[in-house]
């Protein structure tokens, strides 16, 4: 990790979380003055992990970044919900591209902001796992290997969901989407289908790629300040339960995405030019079951019949995680 870990402790009073921390050791978001780069009046789903995700992953940036940030987003959830003509959310400079030229768009300010010799502005790329896993696949290969000098953020919330949920390369195997239904022998999304992007960013080799989620605020926070330190391409994968997509309660989307780190399910890590360089270790290990069972995406596994040899391989995906990145430690 970035950060070292800060251990919170019941006190017997309303004291909680960052009171009982010296400013330094705050959280931005408790920071009254920070950038607030979204800020209210979106259109955002109840519960919605990606607008959570955004605020926190650009109010980071622009503090990294002294307040001198251009965002170029791609068209989905996120841009949707934050900018309907005439509104919009945003309170920094912010662009919409098209759903799947946003690495593009990004290197394009970024060729402009040098050819003018403005190295204080950073440019910061952003899309759903749509735009990113899919669609803006070859642009953001492209951004990597010319090692542009932007950082992308991809928001994954594992599905199209402002199009009506239909699956993505990044849905994770046995979930149900409108297109891959809960019929038949092998129910829902495909075993050995999509892909694991942060994988095929170390690939190329850039200067700095991690994944995240929203359930760890201050290791989101130090992954954006971490990759700002970079010059060069760079790239975050943070995840961003969807209540609609994953049919999920409101109120357990934080809940949600601990549980799918410590399952083992989604790993959280570093990576430096290619190589882990560190990972968040699992603080207290569950079964993947309790991370399906809060989400209808997945009822489909234990009524009528109870589907134990796809919720088995689902384990066995965990445990290969867990042993991957080395998520249990010594």
């Amino acid at each position: 990790m970035t950060t070292t870990p800060v251990k919170f402790y019941q006190v017997g009073s309303f004291a909680v979380g960052n009171r009982l921390l010296t400013e330094e050791e705050r959280s931005g978001q408790s920071n009254p003055d920070r950038a607030n780069a979204l800020t209210s009046g979106h259109r955002a789903c109840q519960g919605c992990g990606e607008a959570l995700g955004a605020r926190y992953a650009l109010d980071a940036a622009m503090r990294a970044a002294n307040d001198q940030i251009i965002a170029v987003n791609a068209t989905g959830c996120l841009e949707v919900f934050s900018t309907p003509y005439p509104e919009s959310s945003w309170r920094i400079a912010w662009l919409h591209s098209l759903f799947g030229n946003a690495p593009a768009v990004a290197t394009g300010v970024a060729a402009a902001l040098k050819a003018q010799g403005r190295t204080d502005i950073r440019v910061v790329g952003q899309g759903g796992d749509g735009a990113t896993v899919d669609i803006g696949f070859g642009a953001l290969s492209g951004m990597f290997e010319r090692n542009d000098d932007v950082l992308y953020i991809c928001y994954d919330n594992e599905a199209y969901m402002n199009t009506g949920v239909q699956r993505s390369g990044a849905t994770p195997p046995a979930a149900r989407t409108a297109t891959t239904q809960a019929v038949g022998e092998e129910p829902g999304n495909t075993f050995g289908q999509g892909k694991f992007l942060p994988r095929i960013a170390m690939a190329h080799e850039i200067p700095y790629v991690a994944t995240a989620t929203i359930a760890d605020l201050r290791d989101l926070e130090a992954k954006v300040t971490r990759a700002m330190e970079f010059r060069g391409a760079r790239y975050l994968h943070v995840l961003v339960p969807c209540p609609l997509g994953w049919g999920s309660a409101s109120c357990d989307t934080i809940k949600i995405a601990r549980l799918a780190t410590q399952s083992g399910l989604f790993p959280v890590f570093e990576a430096v030019n290619g190589e882990v360089v560190a990972s968040t270790k699992i603080r207290h290990k569950v079964d993947v079951e309790e991370y399906l069972k809060l989400q209808s995406r997945y009822a489909h596994l234990f009524s009528p019949t109870r589907r134990e040899d796809v919720i088995s391989h689902l384990r066995r995906m965990a445990d290969k995680n867990i042993a991957r990145y080395e998520l249990m430690g010594e």
